[in-house]
């Protein structure tokens, strides 16, 4: 049996009010569509809410995975793990690439490389947006948050 992988994309300003529709969606993942291993950043409030989220849906379903992406050679910047975090997902072939780049391009490859993305989207031009058609022309079934 394959693992099921989901990926988290979004803005900078997210409300915590996001937080319950945030719990329910995750655990849909998880009871409906067999998502057992979930990746999350570490750079702004959605990122910060998912994982609050992905903490809590740990407790209720230990046999979760739960991996911080990082986009620069941990060797380089060594990454931190949040409590109840199982390990860091760092893309390959990112050491070609320019540093100015990288948080973009990991977040691409990492699209690449998951069956589910679930993603907070306010502001049409934003790089989040840009992520979500990315992940939308792969044929990645994405799941919004409003």
């Amino acid at each position: 049996m394959s693992v099921k992988s989901c990926f988290f994309i979004g803005h900078r300003e997210a409300s915590d009010e996001l937080l319950p529709a945030l719990k329910r969606i995750i655990e849909h993942h998880i009871v409906e569509h067999g998502v057992t291993e979930f990746i999350v950043g570490g750079y702004g409030g959605f990122d910060r809410l998912a994982t609050v989220a992905l903490i809590a849906a740990k407790k209720m379903y230990p046999e979760i995975t739960l991996l911080r992406l990082t986009p620069y050679h941990p060797a380089e910047r060594p990454v931190v793990l949040p409590e109840s975090f199982d390990g860091i997902y760092y893309p390959e072939r990112m050491e070609r690439v320019p540093r100015r780049l990288a948080i973009i391009k990991a977040n691409q490859s990492t699209i690449d490389s998951v069956d589910y993305l679930i993603a907070y989207v306010q502001h049409p031009g934003s790089n989040a947006y840009e992520l979500v058609r990315y992940a939308t022309r792969r044929s990645i079934k994405v799941t919004t948050l409003n």
